[in-house]
C-alpha cells in the first residue's frame, strides 16, 4: 500500500482507519497495539481538540517550559481524576524524542501530566528505526501536533562520540549513530561539545522528517518537527534551527 498515494482523511476519525490500515500488518496487528488502537477511539475529546495546531502545540510545551525555569509550574493534569480520565485512553498533544539523561524528564521540565506527552527516550536522543516506528504511531495514530527531538547541555554520549570512546557491548551503536554530527560539526566556531549536541539534534530532526508518514502529515499541516536543545544549568530548551 503507498502512503504517499493515499489521500488521507485527517479528520480525527480518519487518522484512526488510515494508521491501521498504514501500520495494520506491524504494531496494530499484534495484542498491544491493537489495545492500544481500541482504548484510543474511546478516550474522552477536549473541546478545543480541532483548535489545536502544530504552532499552539509548540507554544504549549515552550510555555510550560518556561513555567519550570522561572518556578512556577502548574503541575497540570496530575490529580486522581486525570488518573481515571486518561486510562480510557490517550490523547497526547506533543510528542518528545528525548535523551535518557535522568536530568531532561520531560514532563517536569516542559510542566505537563498524565496523557499530554508521547515520550521516547535514548541515551544520545537519536531516530533509530523502532524510535520513529513509535513517533509515528504517536502523531498518526494518537494526533500529537508537534515532534520535538530533545538534546541537551554536555550531553555524555555526543562527547564520547567526540573522543572516540571505546566501549562495551552496544553502546558503542549509539556513538555510532552520532558520529557523522560530530563531523559536521567540526570546523565550527564556539564549543565543540555544545556545536556536535545542536548538530546531532538537527540530524535527527531531518531523519524524522525523511519518515514518509510524518512527511504527509507535515505537509498537510497537521504536525510540525522541531529540535530543542536544553541548558543543564537553567532548565531553559531553546529551539534550534
Amino acid at each position: 500500500m503507498s502512503i504517499r498515494n493515499t489521500q488521507i482523511n485527517l479528520s480525527r476519525r480518519g487518522l484512526l482507519k488510515f494508521g491501521a490500515g498504514a501500520i495494520g500488518t506491524g504494531v496494530l496487528t499484534v495484542g498491544l497495539g491493537s489495545n492500544l488502537l481500541a482504548a484510543e477511539k474511546k478516550a474522552p475529546v477536549a473541546p478545543a481538540e480541532d483548535d489545536l495546531t502544530p504552532d499552539k502545540a509548540l507554544k504549549e510545551l515552550l510555555d510550560g517550559n518556561d513555567r519550570f525555569v522561572k518556578a512556577k509550574r502548574r503541575n497540570p493534569n496530575q490529580t486522581q481524576s486525570r488518573l481515571v480520565e486518561v486510562a480510557k485512553g490517550q490523547k497526547p498533544f506533543a510528542s518528545i524524542l528525548g535523551c535518557a539523561d535522568s536530568r531532561v524528564p520531560s514532563e517536569i521540565v516542559f510542566d505537563q501530566g498524565l496523557g499530554d506527552l508521547f515520550v521516547c527516550r535514548i541515551a544520545g536522543n537519536i531516530a533509530t528505526t523502532q524510535q520513529i516506528g513509535s513517533l509515528e504511531f504517536g502523531s498518526l495514530v494518537l494526533g500529537t501536533k508537534v515532534i520535538m527531538v530533545v538534546g541537551h547541555e554536555r550531553c555524555g554520549a555526543v562527547d564520547a562520540a567526540i573522543k572516540g570512546a571505546e566501549v562495551p557491548g552496544q553502546i558503542g551503536s549509539l556513538l555510532e549513530a552520532i558520529k557523522p554530527s560530530v563531523e559536521s560539526s567540526k570546523g565550527k566556531s564556539g564549543d565543540r561539545l555544545e556545536n556536535a549536541c545542536k548538530a546531532n539534534i538537527l540530524a535527527q530532526v531531518e531523519k524524522l522528517k525523511s519518515s514518509t508518514v510524518l512527511s504527509e502529515l507535515i505537509k498537510a499541516e497537521k504536525l510540525k518537527i522541531v529540535g530543542g536543545y536544553y541548558d543543564l544549568d537553567t532548565g531553559r530548551i531553546s529551539v534550534v534551527n
